[in-house]
């Protein structure tokens, strides 16, 4: 077999795209999010691999900046619209994207390449580790109370069309980005994410709708979620179904929460992704009536190794030395002195003996602060070659909130 991996060209989009639809199981997708994938693919740094005139492999990479540990916003390749042909399976053309992929991300200067995977059993082996996870729930609305604390009253809330709140909304999740590890800056265009509403996916729910929580004419907060109506004999027994949520203090942030546990006719909220520390789960009254689960989120690789860590501030002082396998991408293989605190950091290479040993992956997991090299350790995947030096590291790397990435891509 003989194929040509290239660049992606515009000319090529709609079915460069359309064997990406095939291979995530063949149903088109509604015109309006095909033409906000279009609008925000970057064909330069997209590619393809063909086997004559057909399309068999595709590939791309968003430009993004990741906020981390430190408050800080890191260049990171957003890797995306990954698939292979059903036709052209173990045939080594994935391999061959994310080989292309990462040596083009390596070469454009990005620390970090993140993703979020189909099935996570994928990318581990390119080097990728699960860096941030995303609670899921149904909060019986019914049943739970919630305590909300002092302030909640003074915040107003106001429902507003999403198309028309969209830049305040996105104004209080800029804000917050910089507050918790995981968090995309949006870019002009993915705005446009949040608002997408296919008729045909909302599988008998509403259309989209918003609310804003306001102080002194100021907003503090906002939801985007949609409404499901059912009935039973009883009575209604709707469902609540969270898109997205931000607020900027707990006032707001309960205010908001209050006002989705109490529509009327609804008796569920349905939350898909948030962090694992989210605060809901202190002000309802029953935690076991909230159904929470756990998910894998971003998947993060550190493409070029020394940039990547002193990019992050530590929580805690920390000088150790990591040996680092990384087979795909052997340039960040060998011993590095990490030495930093919460004000910066310096990783260079050294010939000193190793006090932690490990693999790119698991270095991937812990970097923003979700998985501790502790709890690595624990199943094997870190080895301590200096007593005490476990604890020293996993300490420095953790964070004080949960990292979590708040929207696929």
């Amino acid at each position: 077999m003989t194929t040509d991996l290239r660049v992606l060209r515009p000319a090529e989009w709609d079915h460069w795209y359309g064997q990406l639809e095939l291979a995530f199981g063949g149903v088109l997708e509604a015109r309006q999010e095909r033409e906000l994938w279009e609008a925000l693919t970057e064909h330069d740094r997209s590619i393809g691999v063909w086997d004559g005139d057909v399309c068999v492999g595709t590939a791309g990479a968003f430009t993004f900046r990741l906020s981390v540990p430190g408050g800080g916003l890191v260049p990171a390749a957003g890797v995306t619209m990954v698939s292979v042909a059903p036709t052209h399976r173990r045939r080594g053309i994935l391999t061959s994207m994310m080989r292309r992929q990462l040596d083009d991300v390596f070469a454009w200067g990005e620390p970090l390449a993140v993703l979020t995977a189909s099935e996570p059993v994928i990318y581990g082996r390119f080097g990728y580790g699960i860096a941030t996870r995303q609670l899921r729930a149904e909060i019986d609305t019914n049943r739970v109370r919630l305590s909300v604390p002092p302030g909640t009253d003074d915040v107003a809330l106001r429902l507003v069309a999403p198309s028309e709140a969209s830049a305040a909304c996105e104004a209080v999740y800029a804000r917050l980005v910089p507050e918790r590890p995981g968090m995309l800056a949006r870019r002009p265009g993915w705005e446009r994410l949040p608002l997408l509403d296919p008729p045909g996916t909302r599988d008998g729910a509403s259309p989209l709708q918003c609310v804003l929580a306001e102080r002194n004419g100021e907003v503090v907060g906002f939801a985007l979620y949609s409404t499901k109506p059912d009935w039973e004999a009883a009575g209604p027994k709707g469902t609540v179904r969270l898109r997205h949520m931000g607020a900027l203090d707990a006032a707001a942030y309960a205010a908001v929460w209050r006002f989705l546990c109490g529509i009327d006719l609804m008796s569920t909220v349905q939350v898909n992704n948030r962090p694992v520390d989210d605060p809901w789960q202190h002000l309802v009254s029953d935690v076991r009536r909230c159904n929470p689960r756990v998910v894998d989120g971003l998947h993060l690789r550190l493409v070029n190794l020394p940039v990547a860590l002193e990019a992050r501030t530590y929580q805690a002082p920390v000088d150790v030395v990591l040996d680092v396998e990384d087979a795909f991408c052997p340039w960040n293989t060998g011993r590095w002195r990490l030495s930093g605190d919460p004000k910066g950091a310096t990783c260079s290479r050294t010939d000193e003996a190793p006090d932690l040993s490990l693999s790119v992956r698991e270095l991937g997991a812990a970097y923003l602060g979700g998985a501790s090299l502790t709890s690595l350790a624990g199943a094997g995947l870190v080895r301590e070659l200096r007593q005490g030096a476990l604890a020293e590291a996993s300490l420095a790397f953790g964070s004080p909130v949960a990292p979590w990435l708040p929207h696929g891509f």
